[in-house]
């Protein structure tokens, strides 16, 4: 019964691969973490000006299509 999903051996390679991802990410989320506390509030103006950015460009696509 083939439903065009992926099979069996590929999903457990993905789950394989998604924990190792994990693991060899974990360092640099902890110290990302760690340095976070340390942020000021200028600092976050440098994420949310390109979010909103994008977030209007979707909204724009979206209403021209």
């Amino acid at each position: 019964m083939m439903d065009g999903g992926p099979s069996v051996w590929e999903q457990v390679f993905l789950a394989i691969l998604a924990i190792a991802l994990v693991f060899l990410f974990r360092p640099g989320i902890k110290k990302a973490l760690a340095e976070s506390k340390r942020a000021e509030n200028k600092d976050w103006a440098a994420v949310l000006w390109p979010v909103a950015f994008v977030v209007l460009f979707v909204v724009f696509l979206v209403m021209v299509t």
